[in-house]
């Protein structure tokens, strides 16, 4: 589903609200319909490989896009929906073209100055939607694979900072670091645990 060739549409989208650990990312794309980019979808639904071309692609290609994000601390105070919520609206803001319109994957709006039209499971059918998606995701597990380096015993270049049950034994194990949600459930369980059996410090 396109767009419209009149009107400047700013899809948005984000992702990383699931995770226990790392910031949350959203993006703004208002795609250039003089050159459509083929196989935008869901970028759950895509391929790691896949995602880099096609974020290559939206970058060379869109009228414009911005990406940013709400960091572990505004999660923490703001709680994860309204630190997403932020994230979209620091993206829209950042978009060197005023969107006639925004539409925006889900149902709840973040609350920009532009109207606005939420659509849930838009990701998967409305490309502009799409490709915010996609390049929230890339430049997302960009971040957690370089956070990886710095924090090794977390598994975050392959759990994104997600609950994987390898994931939940290092928290379990080391307890958190300073990139771990701690308003959330399982990181504030791992901030009380006794951990002297297991030899951590």
């Amino acid at each position: 589903m396109g767009a419209g060739a009149s009107r400047l549409i700013a899809g948005v989208d984000e992702v990383g609200r699931g995770p226990l650990a790392g910031p949350v990312y959203a993006a703004a794309v208002i795609l250039d319909p003089h050159q459509p980019i083929d196989g935008l979808a869901d970028s759950k639904t895509l391929s790691a490989r896949e995602r880099e071309r096609l974020a290559l692609q939206i970058r060379h290609h869109a009228l414009c896009y911005a990406v940013a994000s709400a960091s572990v601390a505004e999660i923490d105070a703001l709680n994860i929906l309204q630190a997403t919520l932020l994230a979209m609206r620091r993206a829209v803001a950042a978009l060197s073209s005023v969107p006639d319109e925004v539409w925006v994957d889900g149902n709840r709006a973040p609350g920009v100055a532009y109207p606005t039209r939420l659509f849930v499971g838009g990701d998967a059918r409305i490309d502009c939607i799409s490709a915010a998606s996609i390049l929230a995701k890339t430049t997302r597990d960009a971040l957690m694979h370089a956070l990886a380096l710095r924090y090794p015993d977390y598994g975050l270049a392959d759990n994104k900072g997600y609950p994987s049950p390898a994931h939940r034994q290092a928290l379990h194990r080391l307890g958190p670091c300073a990139i771990h949600r701690r308003s959330f459930a399982p990181v504030r369980a791992a901030l009380t645990e006794d951990r002297s059996t297991s030899g951590a410090a």
